[in-house]
């Protein structure tokens, strides 16, 4: 089954269903599904990705070599 086939047979389940629990439940799962992991992240570590991708821009980069010879 293809993939609009299946959000088909998926939108006609729920829209079949009279069960409020069900479509609550369906709702949560799609809610969740929908969260945005930067907004889970602290804001220190947010800033951390900031600051890592500036240096990037800036052409600070390290082989990985040299990343594995500095964490090893």
């Amino acid at each position: 089954m293809d993939i609009q086939a299946t959000k088909l047979e998926l939108l006609k389940i729920i829209l079949e269903n009279e069960n409020s629990e069900f479509i609550q439940r369906v709702s949560d799962f799609v809610n969740k599904e929908k969260k945005d992991f930067w907004n889970e992240l602290t804001v220190s570590e947010q800033k951390e990705i900031k600051n890592g991708i500036e240096e990037l821009d800036r052409g600070k980069r390290v082989s990985y070599e040299s990343f594995l010879k500095k964490i090893s």
